[in-house]
């Protein structure tokens, strides 16, 4: 992908995490990327066709982090995981807790949104199951949904702009706090 593309995917983002979904139009995207609407068509010709290469970079970045975690399972634990999670992989391009509650929202409407949030939470699941396999858990799969619910949840309300903003560092180490006290440090 050339450099200009990647430039006006990432200004796509940009504009999805700082104005909504609803902002993203093929005008808004060519002033924010500082171009002409014909010269953003000459790179992505339609909406479509630019939404698709928005879904397809974000998945590649996530994949992208997924490796680096999958190379290393077996000697993570829960909490090295949630900090991983907890961290925007892309150095704050992904802007998370601005992003995915408007990918949710997006999901809705865009299949190739809902396709790619599904595969994320799915890779992420399955690290989270694999971990609570080997700490001897007996319900696993529902323990990773529960972990990803109360990660995903923490999203709503100490992200940016929220209410409850300046109580993210307490929140996170209540979750810390909680999952060490139902695992005992044994994954």
């Amino acid at each position: 992908m050339s450099e200009r593309k990647l430039q006006i995917l990432q200004t796509a983002i940009k504009i999805i995490a700082d104005s909504g979904y609803g902002s993203l139009t093929m005008r808004a995207l060519a002033r924010e990327s500082g171009i002409k609407l014909g010269a953003l068509q000459y790179h992505f010709r339609t909406r479509e066709v630019m939404l698709r290469a928005l879904v397809t970079y974000i998945a590649a970045e996530y994949k992208k982090n997924f490796q680096l975690v999958n190379l290393d399972t077996d000697s993570l634990d829960i909490d090295e995981l949630l900090t991983f999670l907890l961290i925007d992989p892309v150095e704050g391009l992904f802007q998370e807790d601005r992003l995915w509650p408007q990918l949710w929202g997006m999901m809705l409407v865009e299949p190739l949104v809902a396709d790619l949030v599904d595969d994320i939470y799915r890779e992420y699941i399955q690290i989270f199951e694999k971990m609570l396999e080997r700490s001897g858990s007996n319900a696993p799969r529902a323990e990773a949904l529960l972990i990803m619910s109360m990660v995903e949840g923490t999203t709503l309300f100490i992200g940016k702009g929220r209410p409850w903003t300046d109580d993210n560092d307490d929140v996170l180490d209540s979750l810390r706090a909680f999952i060490k006290a139902k695992y005992n440090n044994k994954t």
